[in-house]
């Protein structure tokens, strides 16, 4: 199991789920039909896409929270850009959107590594910034009128069942690729394991020779390159670029990651963990959908998830638990 990556988390993840499933699958009717589970997918790809790349910038050491934000900065700009050239077509708002995601990422590491600047404080001062731009230049207005490729919806597969039509779109398919991407980054490449090792101990990782630096800008580039795709495709799921349509979805991906077993302290973190904890948030917000029970409740879910991420993560535990080992190792020595 662990040569396949599954390890506690993991484990525990899909016992969970495979509950959840079964729970579901007898409270309501519609969950376990596959235009549900393909809808499911569909509407997690974007999430998907951002909690990989936030996962490199948690290995890493760092947190961002202003990818989303970003996401959005990206739609208008790769928007605009697009309409200089004729409408382009999917190759041109791929390049367009990871260039500019790429940048908004480095601008994030500038600040962090050449001012010392603790991550959390720099992606909300970010956060507030980018958004603030973007409502300022854009005056809130949507825009509707995007190039017929973006607004066409890519089926790659569709099937006719009892339940109804359902279908996978190209939004999965690009999910799969930046997964596939990032997973070839961090599990078969040395720049991985510089990742994990500055995450793990980032004096160690400096006394060994590894360029801190440039693992800083490697990580928020990727998290950033991630936003710029996933504000592409979440586009063209919309079919239309709504300011704040990503506003406050950065928490979500973030529980998600951290319910999956990344570290918020770094050094630690999967992809195939990644994947089942935004598939068990999703699953969640379904679940709860389906049963008509308040949306409240599934903030309050969020909430406790990184409560206690952040709890497990801090300093403060390991003096409590170590605390309490000692009189134990005490009586029986």
């Amino acid at each position: 199991m662990h040569r396949l990556g599954i390890g506690n988390t993991e484990r525990w993840l899909i016992l969970v789920i495979l509950a959840m499933s079964a729970a579901l699958g007898v409270l309501t009717s519609t969950f376990l039909t596959l235009p549900n589970l393909f809808d499911l997918l569909n509407a997690s790809a974007v999430d998907i896409i951002f909690g990989v790349g936030l996962l490199v910038v948690l290995i890493a050491g760092g947190i961002d929270i202003s990818f989303t934000v970003a996401a959005s900065v990206v739609q208008y700009l790769t928007a605009l850009t697009l309409g200089l050239f004729g409408g382009g077509d999917w190759a041109l708002g791929l390049i367009l959107a990871g260039i500019f995601g790429t940048l908004l990422g480095c601008l994030n590491a500038f600040f962090i590594y050449q001012f010392r600047i603790v991550s959390i404080v720099v992606t909300i001062a970010t956060y507030n910034l980018f958004f603030g731009l973007l409502m300022f230049f854009s005056g809130g207005v949507s825009i509707y009128d995007l190039p017929d490729w973006l607004t066409t919806r890519v089926v790659i597969f569709g099937t006719e069942t009892a339940a109804g039509h359902a279908e996978l779109t190209v939004i999965v398919l690009v999910m799969a690729v930046c997964v596939v991407a990032t997973w070839l980054l961090l599990r078969r490449t040395s720049t991985g394991r510089q990742l994990y090792a500055m995450g793990d101990n980032p004096e160690g990782a400096r006394r060994v020779g590894i360029n801190i630096g440039a693992m800083h800008y490697l990580a928020f580039g990727w998290l950033g390159l991630m936003a710029g795709i996933a504000g592409l495709m979440q586009a063209h799921y919309a079919q239309e670029i709504v300011p704040n349509a990503l506003y406050g979805r950065e928490l979500n991906v973030l529980a998600a990651v951290v319910l999956g077993g990344a570290r918020l302290g770094g050094g630690r973190g999967t992809i195939l963990g990644v994947f089942l904890g935004i598939i068990l948030v999703a699953m969640t917000q379904n679940g709860l959908n389906l049963l008509g029970v308040s949306p409240y409740a599934f903030k309050m879910i969020i909430g406790a998830i990184i409560l206690v991420a952040i709890t497990l993560s801090s300093e403060g535990v390991g003096r409590l638990m170590g605390s309490w080992r000692r009189p134990a190792e005490r009586r029986t020595a």
